[in-house]
């Protein structure tokens, strides 16, 4: 599961960089993918919307056995 999320995660970044944002995977434990957004991401007001619609969505529908995605901070 850790490469799939590894890949989907890969898939986004460009659009994340593109705004000057990046993404980084913490870890993967039973279906959590835990997740720290950085640069520009960190402080966007848009980041919830982001994270819940844009990359969980993304692990949701392209990664069997995810269940949720957290943010660190």
């Amino acid at each position: 599961m850790y490469d799939q999320v590894v890949e989907v995660l890969d898939k986004l970044r460009p659009f994340l960089l593109r705004d000057g944002g990046d993404v980084e995977l913490i870890g993967v434990e039973e279906g959590i993918v835990r997740v720290k957004l950085l640069g520009a991401c960190e402080n966007c007001p848009s980041s919830t919307l982001t994270l819940k619609a844009g990359i969980e969505r993304a692990l949701l529908e392209n990664v069997p056995g995810v269940k949720e995605l957290e943010q660190v901070f």
